[in-house]
């Protein structure tokens, strides 16, 4: 029996996928549930699991944009399963190939040696040849004094290369498609920068205090819920608390409409092995701290491995993006469209500020909040980020109502 094999619906909206990398060739034998192909949609990269088991017939190439539904290969059912007949075919190929290699070892340096020149033929001599190889200056380029126009080391350190010659080092190039979650990504973040009128606002957070209450309360932190207390849970409830009090940040342009959220899905940026993703943390509101670094690290490992749906990626009222894990120091993020503002978060560096009048070195974090224009203006783009930074800067008494144990839940 032949086996159609058509392409799946990875969510809604998407009506054709990409086949980013067939992970079989045509004509082997495949497992049911095996991952044969890796398909990329314009949201995400999805497996491609074999319906059942049986050899299969490739209908579609890499590279190839395929429709929702259109068949990319067949399985024949019927077929048994080889008793590792193939594997064997291979080796003995490989063995045959490493015994021709070796055969023709000897007959390769031979010719070398015939190829060999004398040491007064026209060429370099050894020492200036060295020379030459050092200064990337072909031998053919220089007009050489000795003995039969031999190139002696005197014509070799004269010998001044040419401004626009190329070094000896490599001048490759690799010409490779866009994936198309790649080449979404792309679309959204020129569309963002023509579409909306985006400005950026910078502030600073002193983070000791944060440093403080982590390092007082991470080891038991971690025994306790089987996850670390990062920054990012301070972030995501100082955000919250923002949102709630700057509620225009938590809106979005619909046409001649503004749509404003009574809730806070904020989209998480994490880098996975295809790119930039944007898991969302559904009702952040409504998490504690030991929710919010649980479903993080949950989102980001499903990121990491590949198996992050579509559905956890869409929506999500407003963004945090952390380029400090990279290094770094200040940057104006791109808004997420259709949100309105992101936050940037950077590289955490010990500098000295005036605290009371006095100079004290403290960790120090710039923080950058990109929004549209059109439906926040510079008074809650200023005041949200002032709410950040306060609410970073005594976080047990603005987020953790005073007990940081209880908010903790240790």
């Amino acid at each position: 029996m032949i086996l159609e094999m058509k392409v799946p619906s990875p969510g809604e909206s998407i009506t054709e996928v990409e086949i980013a990398e067939w992970l079989v060739a045509d004509g082997d034998y495949v497992e049911k549930d095996q991952a044969i192909a890796e398909v990329d949609s314009d949201k995400a990269t999805l497996e491609l699991p074999a319906e059942a088991s049986g050899t299969i017939t490739l209908k579609a190439e890499e590279g190839d944009a395929v429709a929702v539904g259109e068949v990319v290969c067949l399985i024949d059912t019927s077929a048994s399963k080889p008793d590792g007949g193939s594997a064997d075919k291979k080796e003995e190929k490989k063995d045959t190939e490493v015994k021709e290699e070796k055969k023709e070892a000897p007959k390769e340096e031979a010719k070398q040696a015939e190829k060999k020149e004398t040491y007064a033929s026209g060429t370099a001599s050894p020492a200036a040849r060295k020379i030459l190889e050092e200064k990337g200056v072909a031998a053919g380029e220089v007009k050489g004094t000795g003995k039969d126009g031999r190139i002696t080391k005197d014509d070799a350190v004269k010998a001044v290369p040419s401004m626009g010659t190329p070094g000896p080092g490599s001048r490759g190039q690799e010409r490779k498609k866009l994936s198309m979650l790649r080449r979404k990504v792309a679309e959204r973040l020129v569309s963002a920068k023509n579409e909306t009128a985006m400005l950026t606002t910078f502030n600073e957070v002193n983070m000791t205090p944060v440093f403080k209450l982590r390092n007082q309360f991470k080891e038991e932190f971690k025994s306790k819920h089987g996850v670390g207390l990062g920054f990012m849970s301070f972030f995501t409830k100082a955000v919250v608390r923002a949102l709630k009090e700057y509620p225009d940040v938590n809106s979005m342009i619909d046409g001649d409409y503004k749509i404003t959220y009574d809730f806070c899905d904020i989209s998480v940026a994490v880098s996975g092995p295809k790119g930039l993703m944007v898991p969302v943390v559904r009702n952040a509101e409504n998490l504690s701290f030991r929710g919010i670094e649980a479903e993080i690290k949950r989102l980001a490992i499903r990121a990491r491995d590949g198996q992050i749906t579509v559905d956890e990626m869409t929506g999500g009222t407003f963004t945090i993006s952390n380029g400090g894990v990279f290094g770094s120091m200040l940057s104006t993020p791109i808004i997420n469209p259709p949100q309105s503002g992101i936050l940037g978060m950077h590289n955490i560096i010990e500098r000295p500020i005036a605290v009371d009048g006095k100079v004290e070195i403290h960790p120090m974090m710039y923080v950058a909040l990109s929004y549209d224009h059109r439906i926040i203006d510079g008074r809650e783009s200023v005041g949200f980020l002032v709410a950040i930074k306060e609410a970073l800067e005594s976080p047990e008494e603005l987020l953790m109502d005073g007990n940081a144990g209880k908010a903790l839940e240790l």
